[in-house]
C-alpha cells in the first residue's frame, strides 16, 4: 500500500481553504463528541438526579478538570509541532523517535497527575469555596475521574500525533464510538442503577479507556512513515527537551487560563447553588465555541508545521489569513445562535426558571465577545507552529489571565454580581487581541525574511 506521503500531501499542496476545512471538520466533530462525554453526564445527572448533582459535575469540578487536562494538552502540543515538521520534511527516524517520546510522556504524566488529583481533590474543592451541599459529590466525581485520567492523556496525545501527520478522521471515528458508549453507560449507571454522580464519572472513565486503546492500535498498525512499537516507548532526551521547550509555555498558558477561571468560579460560587448550576449549564453550551476555536487552532498548527518542514513559506502566510477569516465567520454565526436560542439550549440541562434566567444573563455578556478571541487563538497557534512560544505566552498570561485576576480581586468585592464578574472576559480579550495583532505583524515580517534567506 502506498503511503499518503507517496500519493501527495494535501496540507502542503492542496487548495488552502478547502484543505483547512477538510482537516478542520473532523477535528471539530471529534472535539464535539469528546465534549459530549461530560455533557452527557451533565444532562443525565441534572435531569435525573437534581440541581445539586448538576453543580457537582460542573462548577468547581469542571474548572479543575479543565485546568489539569488543558495543561497537558498544551504541553503535548510541542509534540504536535515537531511531528508536523518532521512529517512535512519526511524525516522518518526523527518523527518516530518523537512519537515514542510523546507516548511515554502521556503515560508518565497521566499517572503522576492522576495520583496528585486523587489525593488532593477535597482540599482543592474547599479552597475554591465549593458550596457545602455539593462538595462531597464533587470529591467523589473528581477522584474517579483522576483515577482514570491517564486514558484521557494517552488518547489526546495519540490523536494529536495522528492530526500532526494530517489524519483528522480516525480520531473522530474513535470518539463517535466512545461517545455513544459513554451515553449508554450513563443511562445504565445513573438512571437504571441509581449510582448518581459516581456512575457518571465511571461511565466517562470507561469510555476514555476505550478511546485510548483505539488510538494506540491505530498508531501501531500504520502503513505510513510513522509507526508505534510498544517496546520502543521511552524518552529520547533531546526530543523530550524540544517537546517541553515548545509545549511547556503553552501548558503554562493553559494553567494561567485555568487559574483565572477558577478565581472567577470561586467568585460565582459565593452567589449560591443556582448561579453555579447556571454557569455549569452555560459552560456546556459555551464549550461549542471552544471546540470550534480549538479545532482551528490545531488546524493552523498542523498547516504551519508541515509547510514549514516542506519550506513552503508563502503557503504558511496564506494559511494564517484563511484560518482567521474562517474562524471569524464561525464565531459570528455561533454568537447569533446562542443569543437567539439560548433559553432553549439552557432548558436541555435544567427546568429551573431562575437558573435559565441567570444563564441568559451570562450568554448576553460572553457570546458577543467571541469574535475578539479569534485573534488570540489563531495568531498564538501560528506563532507556536513557527517555534515562537515565549512572547505569546507572556502576552496571553498578562493580557488575559493577570488582567482578569486584577479585575476580580480589585473590582468585584465592591460590586459582586454575575455581570461584573463575567465582564472580565470581554475586557481581557479586547486588550490581548490588540497585543497579538501588533506583535504578529512585526514578528512575521522578520520570520519570513529569515526563512527566504535560508533557502
Amino acid at each position: 500500500m502506498r503511503t499518503r506521503a507517496a500519493i501527495g500531501n494535501q496540507i502542503t499542496e492542496g487548495v488552502i481553504w478547502k484543505q483547512l476545512l477538510f482537516f478542520f471538520f473532523p477535528i471539530l466533530m471529534g472535539t464535539l463528541f469528546q465534549q459530549l462525554y461530560n455533557t452527557a453526564d451533565t444532562v443525565i445527572v441534572g435531569r435525573f438526579v437534581g440541581t445539586q448533582a448538576l453543580a457537582a459535575v460542573g462548577g468547581s469540578t469542571g474548572q479543575l478538570v479543565n485546568l489539569v487536562v488543558n495543561f497537558f494538552v498544551g504541553l503535548s502540543s510541542g509534540a504536535t509541532v515537531i511531528i508536523a515538521r518532521y512529517y512535512g520534511a519526511q524525516h522518518k527516524r526523527h518523527l518516530n523517535d518523537t512519537l515514542h517520546t510523546a507516548i511515554a510522556l502521556s503515560f508518565v504524566g497521566g499517572i503522576g497527575i492522576g495520583i496528585i488529583g486523587f489525593i488532593g481533590a477535597p482540599w482543592i474543592l474547599q479552597w475554591m469555596q465549593t458550596p457545602a451541599d455539593v462538595i462531597a459529590e464533587s470529591t467523589s466525581y473528581l477522584r474517579i475521574y483522576f483515577a482514570g485520567i491517564v486514558f484521557l492523556f494517552v488518547y489526546n496525545i495519540g490523536s494529536g500525533i495522528l492530526r500532526a501527520v494530517g489524519d483528522s478522521k480516525r480520531p473522530l471515528y474513535f470518539l463517535i464510538i466512545c461517545c455513544f458508549l459513554n451515553i449508554g453507560l450513563d443511562i445504565l449507571f445513573v438512571v437504571v442503577l441509581h449510582l448518581g454522580v459516581k456512575g457518571a464519572a465511571l461511565a466517562t472513565v470507561i469510555a476514555q479507556a476505550v478511546s485510548a486503546v483505539l488510538v494506540m492500535l491505530s498508531l501501531m498498525q500504520s502503513n505510513d512513515i510513522y509507526l508505534l512499537q510498544p517496546k520502543k516507548i521511552r524518552f529520547h532526551k533531546l526530543l523530550l527537551f524540544s517537546i517541553i521547550t515548545i509545549g511547556l509555555p503553552a501548558g503554562f498558558q493553559s494553567v494561567m487560563y485555568g487559574l483565572s477561571n477558577i478565581i472567577i468560579q470561586t467568585s460565582l460560587n459565593t452567589l449560591g447553588t443556582e448561579t453555579v448550576a447556571a454557569h455549569t449549564a452555560f459552560a456546556k453550551i459555551d464549550a461549542i465555541y471552544w471546540m470550534i476555536s480549538g479545532a482551528f487552532s490545531v488546524s493552523i498548527i498542523t498547516f504551519i508545521g508541515q509547510n514549514y518542514g516542506a519550506k513552503k513559506y508563502d503557503r504558511m502566510k496564506k494559511s494564517i489569513k484563511v484560518c482567521l477569516g474562517l474562524d471569524f465567520i464561525a464565531s459570528l454565526l455561533l454568537s447569533c445562535i446562542m443569543l437567539f436560542l439560548g433559553p432553549i439550549l439552557l432548558r436541555l440541562f435544567t427546568t429551573d426558571v431562575t437558573v435559565v434566567e441567570i444563564g441568559m444573563q451570562i450568554i448576553h455578556i460572553i457570546a458577543p465577545s467571541y469574535v475578539l478571541f479569534i485573534f488570540i487563538e489563531i495568531l498564538s497557534s501560528a506563532l507556536r507552529g513557527m517555534g515562537n512560544v515565549i512572547i505569546p505566552m507572556i502576552m496571553t498570561c498578562c493580557g488575559v489571565c493577570v488582567l482578569r485576576m486584577i479585575w476580580i480581586l480589585c473590582f468585584i468585592p465592591q460590586n459582586l454580581s454575575v455581570t461584573t464578574i463575567l465582564m472580565s472576559y470581554p475586557l481581557s480579550w479586547s486588550i490581548t487581541a490588540i497585543l497579538f495583532i501588533v506583535y504578529f505583524f512585526i514578528f512575521q515580517k522578520k520570520f519570513f525574511k529569515q526563512c527566504e534567506a535560508s533557502k
